[in-house]
């Protein structure tokens, strides 16, 4: 085994247990280094470790909680920086009516617990799946949802599951739909200390056209929590997760539930770490464990160079994979990230997978408004196709509300594209600034402002109560 990789299977005493199976890797001469700026790398970082942790869940929501925090205190003794649940990593109830019953809101006690020991071990957190409580509309069926926690114990971002599973094979009938919402949108991958994170559930991985969408918009790891029944695992699990790796040259993680839950239901099992080659790094075998694996996103770079797939796609004869780009919940995250500044979402007035919009703290004029990338880069050409296209409609939209709700005539928008061009914030951001005739004596002189009016805080700055009622007024226009 080379020093690029290194991986490590676990049990926790008293859990029965069979032998897992590390697979070596067999190393070729094939590298490489940067990946085309179409799909987003972010810059190479050191090496991290990162804790799979498959479970056999049951209708006991605290001792599914418990076997999960052992596992994770202990994958911190191994030194991870992240954990990954399977999905359905609270419950899985004995019936429909039950799992009804036992379903949460992201309030709740299940999630509180997740975060409080996210915060108590400092690790990130990805509890693969997560019975979230319906709305009244729809009281009958909950989401499956995928939530990302911080190791400050914070929701970094969540993603309910829109391909549902609907399998009736005689013996056996598992129809998601029949108490499953489907989720509306996909959720940009997220910027984690182990790398950027597409975020996925179980059936999704069937579908290609969302890994390349993700990948398109920077992932570098996709993540496919799962509970496969052991009839579709046999045949199509390890394939799927490999196809996925090879195709999208990321690393795939897929945590999984295994064994029999109950009665009426059993999962394959089989959690596995993929790298961008296609070579099965860390695996867990048929019963609960942990399972450790290095990513090492100089490999995913050297890949990515060596083979540039993504440069030889022929989006004139077959398209392009587009994502709908459709307005996400604010609230869901506590603060944005904004070059290092947390900006809180009570100023934050929209947001799509890939931009968020907020007020100013010390606008030039009455209006200014910002638009920044969710991925936080510093210049604009390292966004990825998607996300400048995103980031410029985003902006489109925004001028034509700030200015129609200012009663403004004309807009000035402007990017400070790197220190020499004034950029204060390492992030990629627009500012938007609605006009009226004499706001300035001479008209160029808003580009003069612009550059001075952040490099003195001690003065003029808004309260948060200000901002946050501006941003009120202005979120009313994308509802």
């Amino acid at each position: 085994m080379t020093t690029c990789l290194r991986f490590i299977c676990r049990r926790l005493p008293g859990i029965a247990s069979q032998p897992f199976f590390p697979i070596k890797r067999d190393w070729t001469t094939f590298l490489g280094a940067n990946m085309s700026a179409k799909t987003g790398s972010s810059p190479v970082t050191e090496k991290s470790k990162i804790g799979v942790i498959q479970l056999t869940c049951t209708a006991d929501k605290q001792n599914n909680f418990d076997i999960c925090k052992r596992y994770i205190n202990q994958a911190k003794d191994e030194g991870v920086q992240m954990v990954f649940l399977p999905e359905a990593a609270d419950y899985i109830a004995t019936s429909k009516m039950k799992s009804m019953e036992m379903a949460e809101s992201l309030e709740g006690e299940t999630i509180c617990n997740y975060r409080k020991l996210a915060q108590e071990t400092s690790l990130w957190i990805s509890i693969g799946g997560f019975h979230q409580k319906g709305q009244d509309s729809d009281s009958n069926r909950v989401l499956n949802t995928h939530i990302l926690i911080d190791d400050q114990g914070d929701i970094k971002d969540t993603y309910s599951k829109v391909h549902l599973f609907d399998l009736d094979l005689g013996d056996l009938r598992l129809c998601e739909s029949d108490y499953t919402i489907p989720g509306d949108r996909i959720t940009s991958p997220v910027s984690t200390p182990v790398g950027n994170i597409g975020l996925g559930i179980c059936y999704d991985l069937r579908f290609p056209e969302m890994s390349i969408a993700l990948v398109k918009q920077g992932a570098e790891i996709l993540t496919y929590p799962s509970a496969f029944t052991v009839t579709t695992g046999r045949a199509h699990w390890e394939i799927l997760l490999r196809s996925r790796a090879v195709e999208n040259q990321c690393y795939v993680v897929a945590a999984a539930q295994t064994g029999k839950h109950n009665e009426k239901r059993a999962s394959y099992g089989h959690s596995m770490v993929i790298d961008p080659w296609g070579t099965v790094l860390a695996q867990c075998g048929e019963d609960p464990g942990l399972c450790v694996a290095e990513v090492d996103l100089s490999f995913l770079s050297k890949v990515r160079k060596d083979m540039p797939v993504w440069n030889h796609r022929r989006h004139d004869l077959y398209g392009h994979i587009h994502i709908n780009n459709k307005p996400e919940p604010v609230d869901c995250i506590k603060a944005f990230d904004f070059g290092g500044h947390p900006i809180p979402s009570s100023c934050v007035f929209h947001r799509t997978p890939t931009c968020f919009c907020f007020v100013n703290i010390k606008p030039v004029v009455l209006g200014h408004v910002l638009v920044s990338t969710m991925r936080r880069v510093e210049r604009l050409g390292e966004l990825t196709q998607t996300e400048l296209s995103d980031l410029f409609s985003v902006v489109q939209r925004v001028a034509g509300v700030v200015e129609q709700h200012y009663g403004a005539s004309s807009l000035t928008v402007s990017v400070q594209d790197g220190p020499q061009a004034g950029q204060t914030v390492k992030h990629v951001h627009v500012h938007v600034m609605p006009r009226k005739a004499g706001d300035f004596e001479q008209n160029d002189e808003i580009y003069t402002k612009l550059q001075h009016h952040d490099k003195d805080m001690t003065t003029g700055r808004r309260s948060e109560d200000d901002m946050a009622e501006e941003a009120g007024q202005l979120k009313a226009y994308f509802t």
